[in-house]
């Protein structure tokens, strides 16, 4: 992976962890669990140990769940913002259908939050990291799907929600097709965070709060970035 993902440092704000000598209880930042131990971030927050297994799972989790925001958009580049997500990564194909459920839910949508943010992250995590060189498909467009999938409860069997599932991701692929390469992460979140937005409104009538203008952040840490051949590059003006 080409990011300098921080292993060793906090993974709520990147600094540095410490030993305590002495072991103390602590909260854990994300599940909310509390554990006696000795390490802690110098800013005083503290991750357990299941959570640092499964940094990309464990943030996706405590904010999804908890926000009470109506725009996918900004959870999603709170997600990415965190030290233990990477700049190119596997844990964007849940993060895309996690920040959708949880501003469909805070827009007035029927879904029961902490089990379909659980079911994106297991699903999601069933998306394999390079997809969309090894199979010609996006991770960003699947999680797409997977979110509708999970909202309309699709079976194999399904009629109307199996195909408008593929009609969705074939929406978002169109929109990241048509930029061309080479593969960006955050430019496909961006691309599957809008189609699905408007999709969403036609299709279930609930309208996400979305910005007028999404800007990207991420161009100093990819290498790879196209800037002005990038719609979301901050240098283009309309």
């Amino acid at each position: 992976m080409s990011d300098a993902k921080k292993n060793d440092g906090c993974l709520i704000c990147g600094s540095p962890v410490i030993t305590r000598e002495q072991p103390a209880k602590t909260e854990c930042a994300f599940c909310r669990e509390t554990f006696t131990d000795t390490a802690v971030c110098i800013n005083g927050h503290y991750v357990c140990n299941d959570c640092c297994k499964h940094p990309g799972a464990a943030v996706i989790r405590n904010i999804c769940t908890r926000t009470k925001s109506k725009n996918p958009v900004s959870l999603a580049v709170i997600m990415m913002n965190s030290p233990a997500i990477y700049m190119h990564g596997a844990d964007h194909h849940a993060i895309i259908a996690a920040a959708l459920l949880a501003a469909y839910k805070n827009c007035g949508g029927e879904v029961d939050l902490n089990t379909a943010v659980d079911e994106a992250i297991r699903r999601g995590s069933a998306v394999p990291y390079g997809i969309c060189a090894a199979a010609g498909t996006s991770g960003g467009a699947v999680s797409a799907g997977i979110f509708y999938s999970i909202v309309a409860k699709t079976d194999p069997l399904s009629i109307k929600e199996w195909g408008e599932g593929n009609l969705l991701v074939s929406q978002c692929l169109y929109k990241i097709g048509s930029a061309g390469g080479p593969r960006c992460c955050k430019r496909c979140t961006f691309f599957s965070l809008e189609t699905a937005a408007a999709f969403i409104a036609k299709h279930f009538g609930v309208q996400l709060e979305m910005p007028e203008k999404i800007r990207c952040g991420y161009m100093e840490r990819n290498v790879d970035c196209n800037k002005e051949h990038c719609p979301y590059y901050p240098g283009i003006t309309e």
